[in-house]
């Protein structure tokens, strides 16, 4: 939009980068939690705190995923994410490149505002007229653009009572699982080490006896699993990685498919109480810390008691636990016969003692908000964009969903 000839105003309910980096690394440290600037929240959105993973399946015929990889290279990026197939650049540097995009759009006329959580809309016959701070300072705009995040729970709420059009939307749920990042190597490269390609990744499917499918996600290798909480007395996982992917484990969600269906409500936001009541029986499982356990373990039912040949990497304090019991049996025992059908393809996958964490919970939006052909939703004005509107999966695709709605924006005020 500034490059447009704009001036745009983006509202951040967290800190910026660096600020936001400090807290989310003394929560970590067992600092109490901060509601509105952790791993979901905060300059960058969660993007930030993850592999930096820029690939996509998205189809792309008009050349947007190019543009993005284009536009990170000019904040900073490393040149080769432009013609790498798996392209990423690790937390540590998109810190500095989001603090890049963020001083190019104020050198161009436009506004960056941190710890501005948006509380409420301003709507007058169907048409959105602005937007009201927690603080209760109104911005006047007939034009606003809703790119929230999958994790805006408070915000989804608002949203439903203003009338904003929203369905319930599948998504998927289940543990982090860490192995040694040599036995991941050895199946890639039938070698525990290579300098030249570096730590390497999987990418693995399985369709349960339970007709879900289950599959690896959010993969990261020489990574950490991290402490992604955004809700107090609630807790979930995600994965990340360095530049350098230096660690000694690889992470990956191992997740099963669930839908409306599992909810056990029509209600629009049933999907967001199933996280919550997941994530706070995880948060109750150890007293905040994440909950491991051992794969060997997890299928008997039994509590761990110690640790195999290898630890985890976790960013948080952890415990070992029983992880039975978060889920239902028929997604439990998915998870269980997904892992070992793994094992066929990635020896080892399956060992006894591959570490899980839990809970898994933030994989997508559980709910659409629904738009029409020109990117606006029922309320004229209002833009849902990215994936909290249930529109894209990962740092790129949200990236080019973002284009998609600057595009419309500028063709209706005719500067594009």
């Amino acid at each position: 939009m500034a490059k447009s000839g704009y001036k745009p105003i983006l509202l951040e309910r967290g800190d910026d980068a660096k600020t936001r980096q400090e807290k989310v690394e003394a929560f970590w440290e067992g600092k109490a939690l901060n509601p509105n600037s952790n791993v979901q929240f905060g300059e960058g959105g969660a993007g930030t705190f993850s592999d930096g993973k820029l690939n996509t399946q998205v189809k792309d015929p008009y050349g947007r995923n190019r543009e993005v990889l284009k536009r990170f290279v000019a904040c900073g990026a490393k040149e080769e994410i432009l013609y790498e197939q798996k392209p990423h650049i690790g937390t540590d540097v998109l810190i500095d490149v989001v603090i890049n995009m963020r001083n190019e759009i104020i050198s161009m006329g436009g506004e960056v505002h941190f710890n501005s959580k948006v509380e409420n809309l301003i709507i007058n016959n169907n048409q959105v007229e602005g937007v009201i701070l927690e603080n209760g300072k109104e911005i006047k705009s007939k034009v606003v653009v809703c790119a929230i995040g999958h994790s805006a729970r408070d915000t989804f709420y608002m949203l439903r009572d203003k009338g904003i059009n929203m369905e319930q939307k599948s998504f998927a749920v289940g543990f982090r699982v860490e192995h040694p990042q040599e036995i991941i190597n050895e199946a890639s490269y039938h070698e525990p080490y290579n300098e030249v390609l570096g730590a390497a990744s999987y990418k693995l499917t399985y369709q349960s006896s339970y007709n879900r499918g289950v599959y690896s996600f959010c993969m990261c290798p020489g990574g950490y699993v991290v402490n992604a909480s955004s809700e107090e007395n609630s807790l979930a996982v995600n994965g990340m990685s360095y530049s350098d992917r230096g660690s000694h484990n690889a992470n990956s969600a191992i997740i099963c498919t669930i839908g409306p269906k599992d909810f056990g409500s029509e209600d629009v936001l049933a999907g967001v109480e199933f996280q919550r009541v997941l994530e706070k029986k995880t948060f109750n499982l150890c007293k905040g810390k994440v909950p491991v356990q051992l794969f060997e373990d997890f299928k008997k039912n039994k509590q761990s008691e110690q640790f195999g040949e290898f630890t985890p990497c976790i960013k948080g304090q952890y415990e070992l636990s029983n992880l039975r019991g978060l889920y239902s049996k028929e997604i439990e025992e998915s998870i269980i016969e997904a892992i070992d059908k793994f094992g066929n393809s990635i020896k080892g996958f399956n060992r006894p003692d591959a570490i899980l964490s839990g809970v898994e919970s933030r994989t997508s939006s559980p709910v659409r908000i629904t738009r029409d052909e020109n990117k606006e939703s029922n309320i004229k004005g209002l833009y849902p964009c990215g994936e909290g509107a249930g529109y894209a999966g990962g740092i790129t695709s949200a990236a080019m969903d973002g284009i998609k709605v600057a595009e419309e924006i500028a063709r209706r005020y005719n500067n594009y």
